[in-house]
C-alpha cells in the first residue's frame, strides 16, 4: 500500500535549539533521518508486518484490532490512518519513547555513528556537569537499594509489607532505605566530591561554615525519581518513625526541576500512549499501588500543585488525562486549582477530567480494599473540566438570590475569558451558559408540561411537527412582546425555519426592527397585516391560546418565563435532531462505501443545528433573567 506523507501536527520541526543554545542545522537532522532505518527503530517495540514496499502494524498510539499503522522506509515516515499519528524517526523517539528532543537526537546520533555539532564551551560544561551528577544519583540509588535488604532496613521492609508492596514493586520502582546516619551515604560513594554531592541534592551544607555537610535523607524509605529516559535524577523519602516532614523531596538541582517532572513518567508514558489513558494521582505510593494492581498508566506530581509544564507533559501522551486526587478537602482543592490553572493553557482538543473519590479515600485505599476493579469503577465516569468549575462556583453562592446568580454568571464569564485560545474561550462561554440555564432556567417539570400540551393540540391525522409548533409559538411571543426583539436579533435571525410562512413572519419582524428600532404592539400588527401575513397569525392560534403570552392581560413576568421555557424545549428538540442526524450519518458511512460527500454534508448540518441550539439557550437565559429578578425582588 503506497502512502503519501500528509501534513500533520505530529511532524518533527527543524531546526531545533539544544538546551545549550547550539543550533542543529536542517542538514544535520536530514542526515540523521537518512541514516536511521525507521522500520528497524519502530520494530524494536512494535511488531511490524511486511506489506509491499512498506510495513504495517496495529497502531502503538491507540487500541485497534486491525492494522492501520504504516511505516515507509523510503520516505522516512510513519502514519496511522486511524488516529492520525504521523512523524519521522525523531518524532517517534519523542512521542513513543517520551524523550526530550535533544535526548532523542543524541540517542539516534549515537546509533547512527554521527557526532552532534559541538555546542559552545559553556553549554558543553553544563552538559558534562549534568552527566556527572547523574552518576552520583544513580550511585545513591544503588546504595539505598542495598540498605533496604540490610538489617537496618527491617522497619522499611515491614512498612512495605503492611502496604502490600511486594518484591515486584520494590524492584520495578527501585525502592530503598536511607540509614539514620549523617555520614553513611557520603562515605559510601567513594571518590565523590562533597561539593558535587551537595549540588546533586544528596547532602546538605549547613549555614555554619564550620560544620561539615551531612546526608539529606536519614531514616527514610527512599523512592527514586526518574526522568523520561529512566535515569535517577532525584529522590522522595518517606519518614518511618515519628517526625516531620512526612515526605522529603530532593531540592531543585541541575538535574531536577520538580515543576517539569512527573513521577513514573518513564514507565507510565509508553503505557499511556498505547492505552490512550493517563491517570494523575497525588503520591508516590498511590502510583506504586496502582501499578501493582495492574493499572500502569499512573503518574504523580512532586509535592506541588500541578503546573502548566506538567500538563503539557500529560497532553503529549493523551488528550484528556484523568486527575484522581484524594477524596478529602485538600484533594478537592488541588483538583480545582489544577482546573483553573489549565484554562490558560488549554488548546483545541486538550482537556482534563477529574475522578472524585469518596471522602477520606485515596487510590491506594481503594485498590487495597477492592482491587483494580474497584478503582476502575471509581474513575469510570470522570467529571469534565467545565462541569467541575461550574459546580464549584455554583455551590459557593446563595442560588435563591438574583444578585448571587448574576455574580455567578460574571464569574463564569471571567473563567471562560481566562482561556488564551479564542476558540476554547468561546466554547467555554457556551458550555457555562448551558450549565447555568440547566440549573436556573425555567423549571423542568413546567417545560415538560408545555411539550405535553403542544403534543395534545396537534391533530392526530398528520405527523407531529414539534419544531414547527415551537417556532410558531416563539414568533407569536415575540409579536406580542416586540420590545424584546431588538435584544435578540442575532439569535432570532439565525434561527433555521423550514416553513416558508413562518420564515417570512420572522423575516418581517427582524427587518422592521432593524429599520425602525423598537416597535409597539399596534405597529407589529400593522406591519404583519401589510406584509399579507394575517392568515399566518390566525392559523392554529386557537390551539396556542393555552400559552400565557398569547392571552390578553397575562402578567408579563409569567409570559416571559413561559416564553423562556418554550425556547428551552425548542433547544432540546434541536439536540434530538442533532443526535438523529448523527446516527443517520454513522449508518450511512457503515453501509455506503465512498459516500464521503454526503457524510460531510450531514456533519455540516449537524454543526449548524448545534450552533442554533446554543443560540437558543443563550436567548432563553437572557429572557429568563428579568423574570427571576422580579420574582425575587
Amino acid at each position: 500500500m503506497a502512502t503519501a506523507a500528509p501534513a500533520s501536527r505530529n511532524d518533527s520541526v527543524a531546526p531545533r535549539r539544544s538546551s545549550g543554545g547550539g543550533l542543529l542545522s536542517p542538514a544535520f537532522l536530514d542526515e540523521l533521518r537518512h541514516r536511521t532505518l525507521l522500520s528497524s527503530l519502530i520494530g524494536r517495540t512494535t511488531k511490524l508486518q511486511k506489506a509491499g514496499r512498506e510495513f504495517k502494524a496495529c497502531c502503538p498510539f491507540h487500541n485497534e484490532k486491525s492494522p492501520s499503522f504504516y511505516v515507509n522506509d523510503e520516505k522516512g515516515f510513519y502514519h496511522c490512518f486511524g488516529c492520525g499519528a504521523h512523524g519521522d524517526a525523531i518524532r517517534w523517539m519523542t512521542e513513543a519513547r517520551g524523550l526530550p528532543f535533544m535526548d532523542a537526537v543524541k540517542e539516534l546520533a549515537g546509533t547512527a555513528g554521527l557526532e552532534l555539532p559541538a555546542p559552545d564551551p559553556a553549554a558543553r560544561a553544563r552538559s558534562e556537569r549534568a552527566t556527572g551528577l547523574v552518576g552520583l544519583t544513580e550511585a545513591a540509588a544503588t546504595f539505598y537499594r542495598k540498605q533496604l535488604d540490610s538489617i537496618e532496613g527491617a522497619d522499611a521492609r515491614a512498612y512495605l509489607d503492611r502496604r502490600g508492596l511486594g518484591a515486584h514493586a520494590r524492584e520495578a520502582f527501585g525502592l530503598g532505605f536511607a540509614p539514620d546516619s549523617r555520614t553513611r551515604l557520603k562515605s559510601a560513594i567513594e571518590g565523590a566530591k562533597v561539593d558535587d554531592l551537595v549540588e546533586a541534592g544528596l547532602l546538605i551544607r549547613p549555614d555554619d561554615a564550620g560544620r561539615e555537610p551531612y546526608d539529606r535523607f536519614r531514616g527514610r524509605l527512599m523512592i527514586p525519581i526518574r526522568d523520561a529516559r529512566g535515569r535517577t535524577i532525584a529522590f522522595g523519602g518517606r519518614i518511618l518513625a515519628a517526625g516531620e516532614p512526612k515526605y522529603l523531596n530532593s531540592p531543585e538541582t541541575p538535574l531536577f526541576d520538580k515543576g517539569r517532572t512527573l513521577y513514573n513518567l518513564d514507565r507510565a508514558g509508553p503505557v499511556a500512549r498505547k492505552s490512550g489513558r493517563a491517570i494523575l494521582v497525588e503520591g508516590y505510593l498511590d502510583v506504586i499501588a496502582l501499578d501493582q494492581a495492574g493499572i500502569a498508566e499512573a503518574m504523580a506530581p512532586l509535592g506541588t500543585a500541578l503546573t502548566e509544564a506538567q500538563m503539557a507533559r500529560l497532553w503529549s501522551l493523551v488528550d484528556a488525562p484523568i486527575l484522581c486526587f484524594d477524596g478529602d478537602a485538600a484533594g478537592r482543592k488541588a483538583s480545582l486549582r489544577a482546573a483553573e490553572r489549565a484554562l490558560a493553557v488549554l488548546r483545541p482538543g486538550k482537556t482534563l477530567k477529574f475522578a472524585l473519590l469518596p471522602p477520606g479515600k485515596d487510590p491506594d485505599d481503594i485498590v487495597r480494599e477492592g482491587g483494580a476493579e474497584a478503582f476502575e469503577a471509581a474513575i469510570a465516569d470522570p467529571v469534565p473540566l467545565d462541569v467541575l468549575l461550574y459546580q464549584s462556583e455554583r455551590d459557593g453562592i446563595d442560588a435563591a438570590r438574583p444578585e448571587a446568580r448574576a455574580g455567578l454568571r460574571a464569574r463564569l464569564t471571567e473563567l471562560a475569558e481566562s482561556c488564551t485560545d479564542k476558540l476554547v474561550a468561546e466554547e467555554y462561554k457556551r458550555a457555562f451558559t448551558a450549565l447555568f440555564f440547566e440549573d436556573f432556567g425555567w423549571k423542568k417539570e413546567e417545560r415538560r408540561t408545555i411539550a405535553s400540551a403542544i403534543l395534545k393540540t396537534e391533530t392526530q391525522a398528520q405527523p407531529i411537527d414539534l419544531t414547527r409548533s415551537f417556532t410558531r409559538i416563539l414568533l407569536w411571543g415575540f409579536s406580542r412582546y416586540p420590545d424584546m426583539i431588538g435584544e435578540h436579533l442575532e439569535a432570532l435571525s439565525g434561527l433555521a425555519i423550514v416553513d416558508d410562512h413562518l420564515a417570512r413572519w420572522r423575516d418581517v419582524l427582524v427587518a422592521h426592527v432593524i429599520a425602525h428600532g423598537a416597535l409597539d404592539d399596534d405597529a407589529i400588527a400593522a406591519i404583519l397585516a401589510t406584509a399579507q401575513l394575517p392568515e399566518v397569525l390566525r392559523t392554529r392560534i386557537d390551539r396556542d391560546l393555552l400559552m400565557p403570552w398569547t392571552r390578553s392581560g397575562t402578567d408579563r413576568r409569567l409570559a416571559m418565563e413561559q416564553l423562556a421555557g418554550t425556547l428551552e424545549v425548542m433547544a432540546a428538540e434541536r439536540e434530538h435532531q442533532v443526535q438523529h442526524d448523527m446516527l443517520n450519518a454513522e449508518a450511512l458511512v457503515a453501509t455506503s462505501e465512498g459516500d464521503e460527500d454526503r457524510f460531510i454534508t450531514i456533519e455540516a448540518e449537524r454543526a449548524q443545528l448545534r450552533d442554533e441550539q446554543e443560540a437558543l439557550i443563550e436567548m432563553a437565559v437572557r429572557l429568563g433573567e428579568p423574570v427571576e429578578e422580579s420574582r425575587q425582588g
